[in-house]
């Protein structure tokens, strides 16, 4: 029975992912960040409530880690005075599965105010939400069912999320041409420092 179940949630997931739509928009999205940040010297920001803030956080972390400054900033606390390391050239990556997480949309108003044309990129299911109109990019995540038995824990959409968010990783680390000595220099310790650092001798000697 268990066995049963886990086989058939592993194929939801499964098609889930391969369905994310695959458009023009992840190459405006890379860009975006590429220009604000790399060129420009601005900083990514991303951002979400409750599971999508953990998603977001976590791929700020990754971002940091391959040669792209990141940092997460809670949407609530965002209006208790963290809004201040919003600066002029950063770019805000906002995840919402239903586009409509009101933290959210307060956040774009309260972040124009600071950098009135600051751009944000929106992973969501809901290409037609507030969020998604406000975006200058969005993300489709091609609105996967959940695979909770109640059809309402966020799990197959959270999958899909992550997923995204390796997308524009790699994507961008591609872009910019980071390689095993940049990435041993922002990550020193434990395995895949070592790692990191032998492979970067390798590379050195061809």
């Amino acid at each position: 029975m268990i066995k049963d179940l886990v086989t058939s949630i592993l194929k939801q997931e499964a098609e889930a992912v391969q369905n994310i739509p695959i458009t023009e928009n992840y190459e405006k999205a890379v860009g975006l960040i590429v220009k604000h940040v790399h060129q420009l010297g601005g900083t990514l920001i991303t951002s979400g409530m409750g599971k999508a803030g953990q998603i977001a956080m976590n791929i700020a972390t990754t971002f940091s880690s391959t040669g792209t400054p990141a940092f997460f900033l809670h949407p609530s606390e965002a209006q208790h005075g963290d809004l201040g390391i919003v600066r002029k050239n950063d770019v805000i990556l906002l995840i919402s599965n239903s586009g409509k997480t009101r933290e959210l949309v307060e956040l774009i108003n309260l972040a124009r105010g600071l950098v009135g044309d600051i751009p944000f990129i929106v992973i969501t299911s809901n290409q037609k939400s507030e969020l998604a109109k406000e975006a200058a990019v969005c993300l489709d995540t091609g609105s996967p069912k959940e695979v909770c038995a109640l059809g309402l824990t966020p799990t197959t959409s959270t999958t899909v999320m992550t997923v995204i968010g390796d997308l524009l990783v790699v994507s961008v680390m591609t872009e910019i041409g980071f390689n095993s000595s940049d990435y041993a220099k922002r990550h020193h310790g434990g395995y895949l420092g070592s790692k990191s650092r032998q492979q970067s001798k390798k590379e050195e000697k061809k």
